[in-house]
């Protein structure tokens, strides 16, 4: 890898991570949460989902976090919306980007968000279109980019026939996402660099299911990525995704980027703290390991 670049890691705990725990924290909890973590040195997050709480309730009182949130001019607050009423209390709530995702199969997007993937193109496109007129920036997530939960094998050619569609409605950014945690590091290099070549910025989301998920940031770094997702303490999963479990942890991709004499901005000690402090809330272990083994100084690189 390029030592000395930087890349944008964007912190989803607060969504993706919490959205699949048992139990729902209360609002200022969470914006607590996000409230540490940015006091870590992080400079995007996603605060909450918009989303009816009656399919995630652990995103219920999402305008709620958003208002008691101690905002700082230096951070993205994004948000995730689903449909077009979703985009629209986003934006009512205030925030800085709108995330929308959609899965590349039909099944996992007809069980995720009860439309198809035209049908979801086309919401993507409006909320693209709308981020722009309003000043907001956005991002558009291919889900399940590397397999299916319900089809199985996912094809390059299918993913990058919706990339290009998705490139060509101008977002800001377009992630590729292992939903389920079952891609390798040479399936992330081939679609990584594929998107990349469309000209837009590209990011990784990748869950560690399968124990690939660092591998994978390292290949999508390679790759031309320059924004990946991860989730404090390795918090998360689908709920409509069965099996996904937790996605990569942000202090372990931070340890290991650091490591690498890549820049992320981020205070790796005060980072672990956020996640000590979440195993109390939570009541459990976390998968991340980096909070339990400690760090390590980085190497001397001549």
């Amino acid at each position: 890898m390029n030592t000395g670049a930087r890349v944008t890691v964007y912190e989803v705990g607060p969504r993706d991570g919490l959205q699949n725990e048992p139990g729902v924290l209360a609002p200022d909890v969470r914006a607590e949460l996000v409230r540490r973590l940015v006091a870590t040195g992080i400079r995007a997050v996603e605060v909450a989902s918009f989303v009816d709480p009656r399919r995630v309730p652990q995103m219920e009182g999402a305008e709620e976090v958003v208002a008691v949130l101690d905002r700082s001019p230096e951070v993205v607050y994004a948000g995730l919306a689903l449909n077009e009423r979703g985009f629209e209390r986003l934006v009512e709530a205030g925030l800085d980007e709108a995330r929308f995702a959609f899965g590349v199969t039909e099944s996992f997007t007809q069980r995720n968000q009860g439309a198809t993937v035209q049908e979801s193109l086309e919401v993507a496109a409006q909320i693209v279109a709308r981020s722009r007129e309003g000043g907001l920036r956005s991002a558009i997530t291919l889900s399940v980019a590397f397999g299916c939960p319900f089809e199985g094998r996912v094809e390059a050619a299918r993913v990058l026939e919706l990339v290009e569609r998705v490139a060509t409605m101008g977002p800001d950014t377009i992630l590729l996402a292992d939903t389920i945690g079952v891609a390798v590091p040479s399936d992330v290099r081939e679609l990584i660099a594929r998107t990349a070549g469309h000209g837009v910025q590209v990011g990784g989301h990748f869950h560690n299911t399968r124990n690939t998920g660092y591998a994978n940031a390292v290949a999508a770094l390679e790759a031309g990525a320059t924004v990946l997702d991860a989730s404090v303490g390795g918090l998360g999963g689908c709920p409509f995704a069965p099996k996904a479990t937790g996605n990569i942890a942000t202090e372990d991709l931070a340890y290991l980027l650091h490591r690498e004499g890549i820049e992320t901005g981020i205070d790796l000690d005060a980072l672990l703290e956020v996640s000590v402090w979440l195993e109390g809330i939570l009541g459990r272990q976390l998968d991340g390991q980096l909070y339990r083994a400690g760090t390590f100084p980085p190497a001397v690189r001549k």
